[in-house]
């Protein structure tokens, strides 16, 4: 299967996803708009999603993969099920253990850690306290679902471990859809959805499990047991954890500093959820197939095959976002307002905050997505360390950065902070595996970069004036059909323009659409 094949089978999962997310993130809006519950459940959520991300996505695909794809190609897959036995038994254990101290410190940690600003705020805190209580033990289901994804990654099935995310969607809108049918309060809504994420959470280790059966692996508990291979794991996985989640860590940080605001969490939160499609869909893609592709040419010492293939993901990756992008930077106003605009969050008066903050999160797309095509080069040499200098790096930049804009900024503040951390970790992941001689170079792709950007300025442009010429068909007072239509002509109009302009200057070709749709894509060339 080629990689750009293999890009799409876990991208349609992802989309499917995310799509279904914005039906969620819709029904959401308009029954909880950007109020107190909204903040609250929002902050609630952050805190499992994190973890989530931390000690299961962030490390078990960085450090897991490699090793797990190196017991099948040197003791095969009785090996790989031992291993995997291994690591399921520490696992487990720890993550119960965590999951115990979190619950019995839950206001300790939402006071100080999570949301501090709502501390002064009557409710708003004893809210957070218990809807993060009910959220938190999803974290156990999660992290072990991210194994079994990891595993079936390695194993080249993607699709079930990427279309498992979308059970959460999928419950919390059936959630959201008896709330309202029922008429439910906005606290009786957030305490709802909150043991809806939990089921969701049980409801997708069941997938992967079975998914993982399914493949001839059937996994059985195994005593606790620091083998040499789960040391190893972990000596990976702690930088792997960090670096994984590095933006899940600045979020984290970005919702504990807008807690001292009125309706900034919520406004941040949905915000993300419209750039997290095209993050999703290409980002998580290209880094959950490169990472044990990469692994394999490595581990069968093919350094020319490992150059292309990061060389390719990068071209795919620059070649999809930048357009992205653009549009988000220069339509975030009418894409808030027809996904958003109605019910609570219509009466709160959410649109231009939402809208400031989704078009800057717009210009640090591409770092974030340059991030998951830069760190599998790392991660696929067993080097957690280096990227993980480079997230607490970003961090700071995005604490230093955070702190000084948002008492004059608000929310929008907070975004910026975070695209700034964003281009700063993807510039150092890039010179470094340059100096190394990690990255192969390529000249074509080199030329492409800058006819690429004009491309998508060129877009950006005529949305521009095409957007101000529609002002009225995309305004509040347009109904809903008219403004779904006139923005789906804008994007379709939009994306048609940078196609065209990118092969008219050379910034595509079909050269490129045949190496990355090709098994192999051909030499870097230097």
């Amino acid at each position: 299967m080629s990689l750009v094949k293999k890009f799409a089978t876990v991208a349609s999962g992802t989309l499917m996803s995310r799509a279904l997310g914005f039906g969620r993130e819709m029904l959401m809006a308009a029954a909880l708009g950007t109020g107190p519950v909204a903040d609250a459940f929002n902050a609630a959520f952050q805190f499992p999603n994190t973890f989530r991300r931390l000690f299961a996505e962030g490390a078990f695909n960085a450090a897991f993969v490699p090793l797990f794809a190196k017991e099948i190609e040197t003791h095969g897959t009785d090996g790989a099920k031992r291993f995997s036995e291994e690591v399921f038994g520490v696992l487990f254990s720890a993550l119960l253990a965590l999951t115990i101290a979190m619950e019995l410190a839950m206001p300790l940690i939402v006071r100080y850690l999570v949301a501090p600003g709502f501390a002064d705020t009557p409710g708003k805190f004893e809210t957070t306290v218990l809807l993060a209580t009910i959220m938190f033990p999803y974290l156990i289901c999660m992290s072990l679902a991210a194994m079994m994804a990891g595993m079936l990654n390695s194993l080249r099935r993607y699709f079930a471990a990427a279309i498992a995310p979308a059970f959460l969607n999928i419950i919390l809108i059936s959630v959201l859809g008896y709330a309202w049918y029922h008429g439910l309060d906005a606290h009786a809504v957030g305490f709802s959805l909150s043991w809806g994420v939990l089921a969701a959470g049980l409801v997708q280790l069941a997938i992967v499990w079975v998914a993982v059966r399914n493949a001839g692996i059937s996994i059985g508990f195994r005593r606790p047991k620091m083998t040499p291979n789960v040391k190893r794991l972990l000596i990976l996985a702690l930088p792997a954890a960090i670096t994984g989640g590095i933006t899940q860590i600045n979020q984290l940080i970005g919702t504990a500093i807008a807690s001292a605001q009125d309706s900034a969490v919520s406004s941040l939160a949905y915000a993300d959820r419209v750039y997290q499609l095209p993050l999703g869909v290409v980002g998580v893609a290209v880094a959950i197939v490169l990472l044990p592709e990469l692994s394999r040419a490595l581990k069968s010492g093919n350094l020319i095959e490992a150059a292309n293939l990061q060389n390719r993901s990068v071209e795919f990756t620059l070649f999809m976002t930048l357009p992205a992008a653009a549009a988000l930077w220069v339509m975030s106003e009418p894409i808030v307002r027809l996904v958003y605009e109605r019910g609570a969050f219509a009466a709160n008066h959410s649109t231009p905050t939402v809208a400031a903050i989704l078009a800057i999160f717009g210009l640090g797309l591409p770092a974030f997505v340059l991030i998951k095509a830069f760190t599998p080069g790392y991660f696929a040499r067993e080097d957690t360390r280096t990227p993980m200098i480079f997230a607490a790096i970003s961090v700071a930049v995005n604490v230093a950065t955070a702190l000084t804009l948002f008492p004059r900024m608000g929310a929008p503040g907070i975004a910026v902070a975070s695209a700034v951390a964003g281009w700063v970790n993807a510039l150092m992941l890039l010179a470094v595996l340059i100096r190394r001689g990690h990255w192969g170079r390529d000249v074509p792709l080199l030329k492409r970069i800058p006819r690429l950007v004009l491309s998508a300025a060129v877009m950006a442009v005529a949305l521009y004036f095409a957007e101000h010429w529609l002002a009225v068909r995309l305004g509040p007072g347009s109904p809903l059909v008219v403004k779904a239509t006139t923005l789906l002509a804008l994007v379709a109009g939009g994306a048609l323009l940078y196609f065209v302009t990118a092969f008219a200057t050379g910034g595509a070709d079909f050269g490129m659409i045949r190496r990355n749709i090709g098994r192999k894509g051909s030499p870097p060339v230097g």
